[in-house]
């Protein structure tokens, strides 16, 4: 059996065990909960790319000054910024790893709800299949048929947080920017203006991701993207409320 027949059938052994509370949307409700038992089995991860995120952060003004002294010797600059990493026991890759091994579990679970497993798509969400898409909700009963509202409460959940993200992203960009205005002196490293404004608008592009996909598949794309706003906004905040290590 593959890892996706055995993931489908434990989802519907979930699925059959929490019936009695969902009734005929049991199928749907064990794809949220597992999502969420999944992601917070991965927390660990992710305060660990925050921390990295930290590190990396208060390197950046000596990194940034590095860029402009060297600017004209890459030999030295990378001399200089490998001697910056060794005295400061950081890596250029903090943050990075911790983020990069979460991607295989997203990228089997987005399969596992893409391509189903165990039965899973032919289960429904107040009528409409799991295994369904958007363009065949809209050819049978249209955008406010009965299929078609179960895809537009998904498509307005994952445009309230996509709009939260672009908030909370633009309120750090200009945090930003006002601190490297504040007279630290450190040019910011180059691209960081463009990719700061490129990084608030990608929750947006979930939307399509959600007309596209399977209405399995949507769902663990709306909990897993909404989880991952929450998770950032308490670490982030946490980091921020937490007092300067002293050296």
């Amino acid at each position: 059996m593959s890892v996706f027949g055995f993931l489908g059938d434990a989802l519907a052994r979930g699925a059959e065990a929490i019936t009695p509370l969902f009734g005929a949307t049991s199928m749907a409700a064990a794809i949220v909960l597992f999502t969420v038992a999944v992601r917070a089995a991965l927390h660990p991860l992710a305060r660990a790319a925050v921390r990295g995120e930290k590190a990396r952060a208060a390197l950046a003004p000596e990194i940034a000054e590095l860029q402009r002294r060297y600017q004209d010797d890459p030999e030295r600059r990378t001399e200089a910024m490998a001697g910056l990493y060794a005295r400061t026991g950081a890596s250029p890759l903090a943050g990075c790893l911790p983020a990069l091994l979460q991607l295989p579990v997203f990228f089997l679970m987005y399969r596992l709800f893409s391509d189903g497993g165990g039965g899973l798509l032919d289960h429904t969400l107040f009528g409409a299949p799991l295994g369904g898409h958007w363009s065949q909700a809209l050819a049978d009963g249209g955008a406010f048929g009965p299929q078609g509202q179960v895809h537009l409460v998904l498509f307005v959940l994952m445009a309230a947080v996509a709009t939260w993200n672009y908030r909370r992203g633009r309120a750090a960009q200009a945090k930003a920017s006002a601190t490297a205005a504040g007279g630290n002196g450190a040019a910011a490293l180059p691209g960081t203006a463009s990719v700061a404004k490129v990084l608030p608008l990608l929750s947006f592009g979930m939307l399509i991701t959600v007309a596209v996909v399977p209405l399995a598949a949507g769902l663990y794309t709306v909990t897993t993207t909404a989880w991952t706003a929450c998770e950032r906004a308490l670490l982030q905040r946490d980091r921020a409320s937490s007092p300067p290590s002293t050296p």
